[in-house]
């Protein structure tokens, strides 16, 4: 049995970051987790994540809204009749501001539901290898390898320009 080891390693800046999860990917050492201050369309590049699914439900939800807001005003309407200025029972273009406010209504609220979903809620103990730095102004990237490879996986974290690092055996 191997003995697996988690190498995390410290960088002052975003680029020094996507450099180390590049070489990381590129030498096939296992896929990273990556701690980063603010959101970084570069680090969800260099680890080739999915979109998230939140906007699937975002578009699920708006399209339920339309379609109930549509079939809520032209049931209503057909089941109390108006006539009103020789105009057809069933007219689309009124029926439009409540099927608008409904798709924003039924998006926003399967977006929340989306997000709840998916955000892996609540979490009761941080993460392995997390410091609060990288909350502050520091990217860390952690990966969990073998004890064969934690020298390796250090060199690739020095050549990308890591501040700190450090590693423990698991």
């Amino acid at each position: 049995m191997t003995k697996a080891s988690r190498v995390v390693g410290v960088f002052h800046d975003e680029e020094e970051c996507v450099r180390a999860i590049e070489e990381l990917r590129r030498v096939d050492l296992g896929k990273p987790r990556v701690f980063s201050p603010f959101a970084s369309e570069e680090i969800l590049e260099a680890l080739h994540e999915k979109q998230s699914p939140v906007r699937r439900w975002v578009l699920i939800g708006g399209l339920s809204g339309c379609a109930s807001g549509f079939a809520l005003t032209a049931g209503l309407s057909a089941e109390y009749p108006h006539v009103t200025a020789a105009m057809p029972i069933v007219s689309i273009p009124p029926f439009v501001i409540i099927a608008f406010e409904l798709t924003i209504l039924f998006g926003a609220l399967a977006g929340l539901v989306g997000f709840l979903a998916h955000g892996r809620f609540p979490r009761t103990q941080l993460q392995p290898g997390y410091n609060p730095r990288f909350s502050a102004d520091r990217f860390g990237v952690l990966l969990e390898c073998a004890a064969a490879d934690v020298a390796r996986v250090e060199q690739v974290f020095r050549e990308a320009g890591a501040t700190e690092i450090t590693h423990e055996s698991l």
